[in-house]
């Protein structure tokens, strides 16, 4: 009997019970995105106009000074160029974080077998603390919750990306925020802090606030030389005797 146990045990383990022990493993790799290349590491690729755009993107969040991309479906260096030209324009001057952060973009494109390969080159004027530091917010309706929190930590400056802004009210919107954390905390005697929309020409996405400074230094020292050239008083002629003795005014 012990006998038949033994073997029908072994049996099972052979046949469709050994699935019972069967044990499934998964590995974790990186997340691959369809704009980086698979087979070279640090490498973007865009197969289009818009893939550029969101390569772009997506070097300035991470703060990537330069990088390399590969671009497909293009006929010649002519056309590589042009695509560049116009991406890098529309990053800088129509986007909210390019207008916000990039100083310049520069490229030079390569003819490989099957694509282009590009070199970018990436400028800033501001900091990647100051990109990571950028508030994400639905509407300028959160602006007065996210300035009263950065005055009480003591911060120097705020930077919100809003996801959806009214030409019609949004403006009227930062100015009734700006008013009402200031009357709270009896700063409206000081002049008003700067703030800065980005992008100047299209529809807003980012709005920056200044509140270490009343007026950036640049527009100040043109403020303080209006004021003294318009505050001195035109030199009159002085005074001197006349031919009969008598004093010659200004208008002598």
């Amino acid at each position: 009997m012990k006998r038949c146990c033994v073997l029908l045990l072994a049996l099972c383990l052979l046949t469709g019970c050994a699935s019972l022990l069967e044990r499934e493993y998964s590995t974790v790799e990186p997340h691959s995105s369809k704009f980086w290349e698979s087979e070279a590491a640090g490498t973007l690729r865009a197969e289009n106009y818009q893939d550029i755009v969101n390569d772009l993107l997506i070097l300035i969040g991470q703060h990537t000074e330069a990088a390399t991309l590969r671009l497909y479906n293009v006929d010649s260096k002519l056309q590589a160029a042009d695509l560049l030209e116009r991406a890098t324009v529309e990053v800088q001057q129509e986007t909210p974080m390019g207008a916000y952060a990039v100083e310049y973009i520069t490229s030079s494109s390569q003819s490989q077998r099957g694509y282009y390969e590009v070199e970018l080159q990436i400028s800033y004027r501001r900091t990647l603390e100051q990109i990571q530091a950028v508030v994400n917010a639905t509407s300028p309706e959160a602006l007065y919750t996210l300035l009263d929190a950065a005055l009480s930590e003591g911060r120097t400056e705020l930077a919100v990306r809003v996801g959806y802004w009214s030409q019609d009210s949004g403006q009227a919107q930062v100015e009734a925020a700006l008013a009402q954390v200031r009357e709270e905390r009896g700063l409206l005697e000081r002049p008003m802090w700067p703030v800065l929309y980005y992008p100047a020409g299209g529809p807003v996405g980012l709005i920056e606030f200044l509140l270490d400074q009343e007026v950036p230094p640049e527009e100040m020292e043109a403020v303080d030389g209006q004021a003294e050239l318009e505050g001195e008083p035109e030199e009159a002629p002085p005074e001197g005797p006349a031919e009969n003795g008598e004093k010659i005014g200004p208008e002598g």
